[in-house]
């Protein structure tokens, strides 16, 4: 048995595509289409920066809203009576 013998003929470039789509980079989109998936009663978890500035190994957060019971909340909810009239 003899070494391993390798190809010396074409090497890649290393060009690809990205895996990960970025069709949709804009944050203001993002939040949109998540309350859309909250109206539809679907789970949708927040990313938003971590208010206890003393962990400082996580800068964000991760809140977890389930689609069901925010619809129940929104149900139930009703607005102060004011006279804004």
């Amino acid at each position: 048995m003899g070494k391993k013998r390798h190809s010396t003929g074409q090497v890649s470039k290393g060009e690809r595509r990205s895996s990960m789509s970025t069709k949709n980079c804009d944050p203001g989109q993002r939040l949109l289409n998540q309350m859309d998936a909250l109206e539809k009663g679907k789970n949708v978890v927040f990313t938003m920066e971590n208010p206890n500035k003393a962990e400082t190994n996580r800068q964000f957060i991760k809140v977890k809203v389930e689609g069901r019971q925010w619809l129940k909340r929104r149900e139930n909810f009703k607005p102060a009576s004011g006279s804004n009239d």
